[in-house]
């Protein structure tokens, strides 16, 4: 392919980032929503090899799954990579297999993906950022703190982007990209570490901003009515790099299911995942340490405490799951009361290594009565007594702040809650089905179709297309999860997403994850412990 010609593509890319991510996520949905219809996913159909040149109408009218059309739209006549008119013309579709046709598309889709993100980073830059309105209204240090180091992660994608195009340049048929993604991300990625870790002031100082300043607000809407944003918030223009390099990690992920096992490829792969996933680790730990340093100061504000004090702040310690929960009164042998004075509050404040146990006095205060270590904490789950012992359960501090054994009966205000407090307490505790890491044949799983931000600690935020094992479910619309390409659990809404049935399609999705990390095999022991902690 000649430089003028790919060149020529990469102007006609009409797809801001995120509408074409928005788009690859939906169809990768109706994709696996096609799969599961089948009774058996191995026979499919030969035209699925082969893009329809018209836009998918129905799941039940189309019998291949659909393509992922990443440059379909009013500039632009390609599709996938087979649809370039070199790929055509060349007749190299007719000598390759369809298994290296796939693996042409997954690498093609991670290079032209790149340059839609570049395009979005530069009106990010252009449009807003070196906006002489703009410029007059902010300070330089409120500037600093909205755009961060974005003029550093442009000139990353930018170097990516031109190294990527070289490789498209020497050969019609691509020899490998994951060399290239394994060398930006050890020498040149950390941008994004800077960049992410500073989301939660940077979010805060967008509010503010909105809120102090009409003249910011006025013009943040004009620029966002301009043609160029194409409806889109300067917000979804601001978390661009969180979301390209946690994208660029899931297709690395699709290349390395695709390329043939013991392989040099396969082996760069592998290389390439595992330095972005240590990126992706770091910008989602930078995200945590600010947003938790403040949230542990503001907790130890709060308590007073009634025994020996414990010291809350810590480094290593930060909240799982706080909230309050209804406590027995009495001896056991009046658990059969049936009355209202049965139970009275206490809150609970769970970090990973602490449960500190108060109850709530006046002036947004707490006094602790008890704790202990979180390792030292046992669960169990009572028998349905009635309606006045529904959703209860037995805590067991092994050793308490008076270095000695105490119990707690606790009744929550509905199963999911009595569930989600029982995992966070005792993480080891055996769930409901069993997760993935213990090789089973099958498990129940859940594809996401509603995007979802998690509201509390010990929940979990969804995108579009993700796969998760259920680990639990409760009969109030909860689901425990465990998501396949990171391992990370926690608590969401069943309503987000759609079990998948086919046995089938739920075994390959396990298989392609064993694949995508059996580079290490101590991680692999690890799998699904990392959101516990």
């Amino acid at each position: 392919m000649t430089a003028d010609s790919w060149r020529n593509l990469i102007e006609h890319i009409g797809l801001l980032y995120q509408e074409y991510r928005d788009k690859s996520t939906r169809e990768e949905i109706e994709t696996r929503r096609l799969q599961d219809s089948q009774t058996d996913p191995e026979e499919t159909s030969p035209s699925e090899e082969t893009p329809s040149e018209a836009e998918p109408t129905s799941t039940t009218e189309n019998k291949a799954p659909p393509q992922i059309s990443l440059l379909r739209n009013s500039n632009s006549r390609f599709n996938l990579w087979q649809d370039l008119p070199e790929i055509r013309s060349s007749g190299v579709l007719s000598i390759l297999q369809p298994d290296e046709i796939k693996l042409q598309e997954a690498m093609f889709e991670l290079v032209t993906s790149e340059a839609s993100y570049y395009k979005s980073l530069n009106l990010l830059v252009s449009h807003f950022m070196e906006n002489e309105r703009l410029k007059k209204i902010l300070h330089p240090s409120e500037a600093h703190i909205l755009f961060s180091n974005v003029l550093d992660v442009m000139a990353v994608s930018e170097r990516f982007l031109l190294d990527l195009e070289q490789r498209v340049e020497e050969n019609i048929v691509i020899s490998d990209v994951c060399d290239i993604v394994y060398q930006h991300t050890v020498s040149h990625f950390s941008v994004y570490i800077t960049y992410v870790s500073n989301q939660t002031y940077q979010e805060r100082a967008y509010k503010q901003l909105l809120q102090d300043k009409p003249a910011f607000r006025e013009v943040i809407s004009q620029l966002e009515l301009d043609p160029k944003c194409k409806g889109l918030s300067f917000s979804s223009f601001l978390i661009l790099p969180f979301q390209r390099i946690t994208r660029l990690k899931l297709l690395v992920q699709n290349i390395l299911k695709k390329v043939e096992e013991k392989s040099d490829r396969e082996s760069t792969a592998l290389d390439a995942h595992k330095e972005l996933e240590t990126v992706v680790k770091a910008c989602n730990e930078g995200v945590r340490k600010m947003s938790r340093t403040e949230q542990m100061i503001s907790i130890q504000k709060k308590l007073e405490f009634k025994i020996k004090s414990v010291p809350i702040i810590s480094h290593s310690r930060w909240l799982l799951k706080q909230g309050e929960l209804q406590q027995m009164n009495g001896p056991k042998t009046s658990r059969t009361l049936r009355t209202k004075k049965l139970f009275r509050e206490i809150y609970l404040f769970l970090f990973n290594d602490l449960l500190v146990i108060c109850r709530q006095i006046p002036g947004d205060k707490y006094q602790v009565f008890d704790s202990a270590p979180r390792g030292l904490l046992r669960v169990e789950e009572l028998e349905d007594q009635g309606q006045s012992l529904a959703n209860v359960f037995i805590l067991r501090l092994l050793e308490n702040a008076d270095d000695r054994e105490a119990s707690y009966m606790l009744k929550a205000s509905s199963q999911s809650e009595m569930k989600r407090w029982m995992i966070s307490l005792a993480p080891n505790r055996r769930t409901k089905f069993v997760s993935f890491t213990s090789r089973l044949v099958d498990c129940p799983q859940i594809q996401c179709v509603h995007p979802y931000v998690a509201q509390e600690p010990d929940e979990l935020s969804l995108e579009l297309a993700d796969v998760l094992n259920i680990l639990d479910k409760t009969d109030d619309g909860w689901i425990f999860g465990e998501r396949l390409h990171d391992q990370e659990r926690g608590w969401f809404p069943s309503s987000m997403g759609e079990e998948i049935l086919n046995p089938k399609i739920r075994a390959q999705n396990l298989k392609e994850c064993f694949r995508v990390h059996k580079s290490d095999d101590s991680q692999r022991r690890k799998l699904g412990s990392r959101n516990r902690q």
